[in-house]
């Protein structure tokens, strides 16, 4: 199903409110502007499987540019409207895009990027223009909003996941050549058997568009014929307010939402009708027990969570009932099968930690990364996403580790080996460590325990130079990657091969917070 299948029965229906500007697109509205859209990059020279890649804030017609690059057949990569130009000309190039959509938001990166992407052909601009980008609104309004004629081929996104090389990684899958009218995805048909959803629901979207699961989930609800009201940014009070005004009854977040809606004032809670809710999911981090409890003392036993990652390996869900029956557990596989396996590969006892591999999945593969690909399987073919965890006697399961040095910020997978890069280079440093460390808000933060050429002198000389660190990183990477905090050491912890015994610095830190995870 897309957009336009809708048009016979509720073409007039929101398809997408924006909750700050109050922007509403209809399903007819949308269909047309993606079939607009989709004209113009046939009329650019772009056929199915050719790359597009989008850059922008949660913008009012970010879901129009996703289904017309959709409704073309092309590959589309969403990247983080947080990146560095670096790290988006990176992203940009390894993709292959031969198109680029950003918004008069991100003018001044736009400007920065267009000589280190040469193979970019045609760059659009919303709410403005500057050298070099033509106007995605005068661009698209000339277009005819009919269909593309003759068989349209449905498009597919290839998403990022950072590397442990400290550079992002496509995540790519074979592509379809499926017919548009053909066409669903893996999210639809769980939001329709396991969540519940159709065409009389009301989903609220409070993350990054370009984040695998706020992007795949929309799409869903779109497919399914739900409307969407989509938060411009999080904020706790505000998620209430919309829940209660638009009578949401399904929405998708990460566990720092629910902490950030807990610590808001009691009368403030009290003061929205959160009844009509169905069903909250969430993902992306391990949510703390206490945390959990609380939702669901207050929302209803209509809290779900799944385990898995943009590779689409496996899936593994619980629901209310059987979470607070295994408190801690992540779920059960519902679409896969797991096996924790030792270091020798070999699988270990139930109730016993190792790694995780998911069997029956999507195939998938790290674009342009041969030996990343390779990392992620085992002998058996089975596939990882590098976390480690154990299976109980029900076959739940809990994660007792990350992968080997991944934070997980407030649902943000960050390696701290960018960080790494960036901060050895400065000329004041000899050494770094960068690995989380716990956040009662976000799970985890990024801490750098760093070796100084020449160690601070006072307290006053420390936080001036972690400052000047901090600001160094910042000018180079996602200020999400970079480290809130930094420590000074005489010496870090290294093998006389020169391993870096990062697990030692941040057992320090967790075993002081009285956890491990």
């Amino acid at each position: 199903m897309f957009p336009g299948a809708h048009l016979d029965t509720h073409g007039d229906k929101p398809a997408l409110i924006m909750g700050g500007s109050g922007f509403t697109q209809t399903y007819r509205e949308l269909d047309a502007a993606a079939n607009r859209l989709s004209r113009l990059l046939r009329a650019a020279g772009l056929n199915p499987g050719d790359h597009i890649a989008i850059c922008m804030e949660n913008h009012d017609r970010y879901m129009e540019i996703i289904w017309g690059c959709h409704y073309a057949g092309l590959i589309y990569t969403a990247a983080s409207s947080r990146l560095q130009s670096a790290e988006l000309e990176y992203i940009i190039n390894d993709c292959g895009a031969r198109a680029y959509i950003t918004s008069k938001y991100k003018a001044d990166q736009a400007a920065e990027i267009v000589a280190n992407t040469p193979a970019v052909e045609l760059r659009l601009m919303l709410d403005g223009t500057i050298d070099g980008y033509e106007s995605y609104e005068s661009a698209v309004d000339a277009q005819s909003p009919e269909p593309l004629e003759g068989e349209r081929i449905a498009g597919l996104d290839m998403l990022y996941s950072s590397g442990t090389t400290g550079m992002p990684k496509g995540i790519a899958r074979e592509f379809p050549n499926d017919p548009l009218t053909d066409w669903g995805n893996g999210v639809s048909m769980l939001s329709s058997m396991l969540f519940g959803v159709d065409d009389t629901k009301r989903y609220l979207s409070p993350a990054p568009f370009y984040h695998a699961a706020p992007l795949r989930f929309c799409m869903s609800m779109h497919m399914l014929g739900a409307t969407i009201v989509a938060m411009e940014n999080f904020d706790a009070e505000t998620y209430l307010q919309l829940v209660e005004k638009h009578q949401i009854t399904h929405s998708q977040v990460v566990p720092t939402m629910f902490v950030r809606m807990l610590k808001l004032p009691e009368e403030t809670r009290a003061k929205y009708d959160v009844s009509s809710l169905e069903c909250v999911i969430h993902a992306a981090a391990p949510c703390p027990i206490p945390t959990k409890k609380s939702i669901i003392e207050w929302f209803g036993p209509v809290v779900h969570e799944y385990y898995a990652g943009s590779e689409g390996n496996g899936f593994v869900y619980c629901n209310s009932e059987m979470w607070l029956a295994h408190e801690g557990t992540v779920g059960s596989p519902i679409n896969c099968t797991l096996h924790i396996c030792g270091e020798d590969g070999e699988e270990v006892p139930q109730g016993e930690s190792g790694t995780v591999f998911f069997e029956g999945g999507a195939e998938f593969e790290y674009h342009n990364d041969a030996e990343k690909t390779k990392s992620s399987r085992h002998p058996k073919g089975w596939s990882t996403l590098g976390d480690v965890g154990y299976l109980d006697e029900d076959g739940f399961l809990y994660l007792t580790d990350r992968k080997a040095y991944m934070i997980i910020s407030g649902g943000v997978n960050i390696y701290p080996q960018e960080a790494e890069n960036v901060l050895v280079t400065h000329d004041k440093i000899i050494d770094v460590a960068v690995f989380g460390v716990p956040n009662d808000d976000f799970g985890e933060e990024v801490k750098a325990v760093v070796q100084p050429r020449e160690m601070p002198a006072n307290e006053e000389e420390a936080q001036a130079l972690a400052g000047e660190l901090i600001q160094f990183c910042r000018s180079k990477l996602a200020d999400v990657k970079c480290p809130r905090s930094i420590d000074f050491r005489e010496e870090l912890p290294r093998h006389p091969t020169g391993k870096l015994y990062k697990r030692l610095l941040k057992d320090e830190y967790w075993k002081a917070a009285g956890r491990s995870i």
